[in-house]
């Protein structure tokens, strides 16, 4: 993580040579988070339900014209929801229960944005790569009269990877006067399980914010 500090920081001294002066930016709001799995050895895949989470984090702007490049630095968690019916043998149903994941990650995207300028402000469509590193994630099992809790562990000893690394997209729409409204969608694309017998763990982020561009 602190190499990917380091060679933002390096590009953006670049960037701040060759850019017009650059603005800052506050963004955060709601995540809407899933978790795609597949088995080890097989095609077959399927995905949890939506677990809902949160975003909030800083961004800077470098903009030549009407394209520009745009890092941040975000808290966004991510995860899933899995739920699931309790039969007997006779196919009766008994109880539900469900288990869901909250996984924390200090992310840094890079995107490459485009700007369509529009009376009242401008419309903003942008993409790029992301990098996100785990800093903290609780498990909670429910069986359907209780409920458990447990935190969730990354590294090498944890059940996550620290580290989950994709693309992601943004689109939205920014007022004359600095306010945003922002959609982005985060496709991940490194295997988080740290176990290979849980099969490939893969995230999958969209999220709805508001902010701010000074």
């Amino acid at each position: 993580m602190k190499k990917v500090l380091l060679t933002i920081c390096l590009a953006a001294a670049t960037l701040t040579t060759f850019a017009q002066a650059p603005t800052f930016g506050i963004k955060g709001g709601v995540n809407f988070a899933k978790l795609q799995i597949s088995a080890e050895g097989t095609d077959m895949t399927a995905s949890s339900g939506n677990n809902t989470l949160f975003n909030a984090g800083v961004f800077v702007d470098f903009k030549f014209d009407k394209v520009s490049v745009q890092p941040g630095l975000f808290a966004t968690a991510k995860g899933g929801k899995f739920s699931s019916n309790l039969m007997d043998d006779e196919g009766n149903a008994l109880q539900d229960a469900s288990a869901k994941f909250n996984l924390l990650y200090l992310q840094v995207p890079v995107n490459v944005v485009y700007h369509a300028p529009v009376t009242g402000g401008e419309f903003f469509f942008g993409a790029g790569p992301f990098v996100g590193y785990g800093i903290s994630g609780k498990a909670t099992a429910n069986d359907g009269s209780s409920s458990q809790s447990e935190d969730v562990n990354f590294g090498d000893d944890g059940e996550f990877k620290t580290i989950d690394a994709g693309v992601n997209g943004i689109a939205g729409f920014k007022f004359a006067n600095g306010f945003l409204l922002n959609l982005n969608y985060d496709l991940g694309l490194t295997n988080i399980a740290n176990n290979s017998g849980d099969g490939r763990i893969k995230t999958r982020v969209f999220g709805i914010s508001v902010g701010y561009q000074f």
